[in-house]
């Protein structure tokens, strides 16, 4: 085989090898043929329980709102925060134990509870040591928001959404999407136990990634997407890209030989 042919072989299968096949780069695909259908979801979502760095939003209505002031503060370390800075001074963070300092109860235990189970706690303790049943308080707990971070081939940085159940497509298009030179097939997400951190694989090229018990990411979740072989090689993730590249290496390989062969 004459240089020329080989220089022709390889230049081949590298473009082939080189560019990212569509499948790797689209959603939740489907097996077979595109037909309108229902998705049946079989899954038992499991009650979120709440970890150390958790921001709860707890609130409490009575009849007279003037006895259950104490319990609802309106910015007052801070009176002109708004939006996320509101809540970091009126939220109640769990701290490094899993307590959280609640008026006149004090310290309260929250780690591993559900927002549910917190609620009816709180309640509980403030009918027996504050209020009497005529009060007729009505307690809310909340998450503040569900926090997670994106690190790789996606938009970098923290976020939050506010809303009791995210899905983690909501999570990456808030974070901007994967980019081009993403792992689509294999987005890690490191996953906040009592005994420590988990991590988590999800293929959302597939239909299938909707089943997983990971679809829903939880608070302060950090999703990773690795990248792609094609980056490393320093190659683009279309044909049209990936030829101009290989045609500058070429003609570069082609000048060397010829220099070398005179």
């Amino acid at each position: 085989m004459s240089i020329r042919q080989l220089i022709v072989v390889v230049s081949i299968l590298f473009f082939v090898s080189s560019c990212v096949p569509t499948k790797r780069l689209m959603y939740l695909q489907e097996d077979g043929k595109e037909t309108d259908s229902l998705i049946s979801i079989e899954r038992i979502q499991k009650p979120y329980r709440i970890q150390v760095n958790d921001l709860l939003s707890i609130r409490v209505k009575a009849i007279d709102q003037d006895v259950v002031g104490m319990f609802n503060p309106i910015g007052e370390q801070n009176p002109n925060a708004t939006g996320e800075e509101r809540l970091y001074y009126d939220g109640f963070l769990v701290d490094a134990h899993g307590n959280i300092r609640v008026p006149t109860l004090g310290e309260v235990n929250v780690l591993g509870f559900t927002v549910e189970e917190v609620r009816e706690k709180i309640e509980k303790a403030l009918l027996d040591k504050y209020f009497k049943e005529q009060a007729n308080i009505f307690v809310t707990v909340k998450l503040a928001g569900i926090r997670y971070t994106t690190i790789g081939e996606i938009g970098s940085g923290t976020q939050v959404i506010y809303k009791e159940q995210v899905t983690i497509m909501e999570a990456i298009a808030q974070a901007g999407d994967i980019s081009e030179f993403g792992d689509r097939t294999d987005v890690v997400i490191v996953r906040q136990y009592p005994g420590g951190e988990k991590r988590h694989h999800i293929d959302l090229t597939s239909i299938d990634a909707m089943k997983s018990p990971y679809y829903y990411i939880q608070p302060n979740d950090l999703i990773i997407v690795n990248p792609l072989p094609q980056k490393a090689l320093g190659l683009g993730t279309t044909g049209l890209e990936a030829f101009r590249t290989i045609t500058t290496i070429l003609a570069f390989v082609t000048s060397t030989i010829l220099l070398i062969t005179r």
